[in-house]
């Protein structure tokens, strides 16, 4: 049993050292130590204990100090196995070394540890060398594995900026543009509902659809066109020649490989036009380059929450109204550039 008149141990660490300093300096300044164990409330047992760590080490001796083991203290891994582990789980997928799955499990990576080092970790033990290895469990981006890697660089390193410059030059304006088909049964977001059971949206079982063909510059702006009929080079051709005419200089248009956009219609269209509009393509398989993507998630994310439409006519009107409310907010459009792989230029010119 403890011989303390008043236990100091459920007092927080820093508390303690506070109590064990006065107490000494109580000593220094000749208190009796029956006394300053009284008036403390611990023993005296312990007041001595303080005393002789003072008189051979100083303060240092009686300063709070880190409880448990030091990290790294007693781990199966040494550093170089751990460096090794976290590489491979940055570089390779699991079916890359021979695991199933293409995403990185807590599992996966302790079956990848027992087939390197012959050491079985618990779940718990590997996501504490996870989180050493200063790694988080994330929603993975995907890629094409079609995509053409130096495409994209020289997309980024070369043609992007010749792009850029010739606009500025030529006293331009740089916009991207895709299309988007937007379906009557398209449900996306969470709603709330009772444990247990999942909720039920009801919608109409007439299944109608439009798209539309949108574009935005650095700047904030935005324009549009939705339609009934399918994207075709005549629908392309209608697009640019509306957006010239909201320009009086050239517009850069930069979109993706669709095969309308590459079409003899559009070429010849283009050719007519010389001063209005000049296409630009980005790589293959390369959609996270576009912003306007973005937009296309945004509609998409957004429509659904807003109103549930009942014919084609009705889902074009939201659909058109969701478009002025974006050209009505440019702050928003402008975020549209700000995401992990677009890294675009974002000042006033072109």
């Amino acid at each position: 049993m403890s011989d303390l008149v008043g236990d100091a141990r459920h007092l927080s660490p820093s508390a303690q050292e506070a109590l064990r300093l006065r107490a000494v300096a109580a000593l220094v300044a000749e208190r009796d130590r029956e006394d300053v164990a009284a008036v403390f409330g611990v023993s005296v047992k312990a007041v001595d204990t303080w005393w002789a760590k003072w008189q051979a080490s100083g303060r240092e001796a009686l300063v709070m100090r880190p409880r448990g083991k030091p990290v790294g203290v007693h781990q199966l891994l040494g550093e170089a196995e751990q460096a090794a582990v976290r590489q491979a789980v940055l570089d390779h997928r699991p079916c890359d070394v021979g695991l199933s799955g293409q995403l990185w499990t807590r599992r996966l990576v302790g079956e990848l540890i027992a087939r390197l080092y012959r050491l079985r970790l618990t779940e718990p033990g590997v996501g504490k060398y996870l989180r050493r290895w200063g790694l988080t469990f994330q929603r993975p981006d995907k890629r094409a594995v079609e995509q053409d890697q130096e495409a994209v660089r020289r997309w980024h390193e070369e043609t992007w900026p010749a792009i850029w410059a010739k606009a500025k030059k030529d006293g331009g304006e740089v916009l991207f543009a895709d299309q988007v088909g937007i379906r009557s049964d398209q449900v996306t977001g969470r709603t709330w509902g009772e444990k247990g059971k999942t909720p039920v949206v009801r919608r109409t079982g007439n299944r109608f659809s439009v798209n539309a063909m949108s574009a935005i510059s650095t700047k904030g702006r935005m324009h549009f066109m939705v339609f009934a009929e399918s994207f075709t080079a005549e629908v392309m051709c209608r697009f640019p020649d509306r957006l010239a005419g909201h320009f009086d200089r050239k517009v850069h248009l930069v979109v993706d490989g669709h095969s309308a956009h590459r079409s003899k219609k559009v070429r010849d269209w283009l050719t007519a036009h010389p001063d209005d509009v000049e296409l630009h393509f980005l790589p293959p398989y390369s959609p996270e380059l576009n912003p306007d993507e973005l937009v296309n998630a945004d509609l998409k994310h957004s429509l659904p929450k807003q109103h549930r439409a009942r014919n084609q006519a009705e889902l074009a009107t939201e659909t058109r109204r969701f478009f002025h409310r974006r050209q009505r907010q440019p702050h928003i459009v402008r975020s549209y550039f700000g995401g992990p792989h677009v890294r675009y230029i974002l000042n006033e010119n072109p």
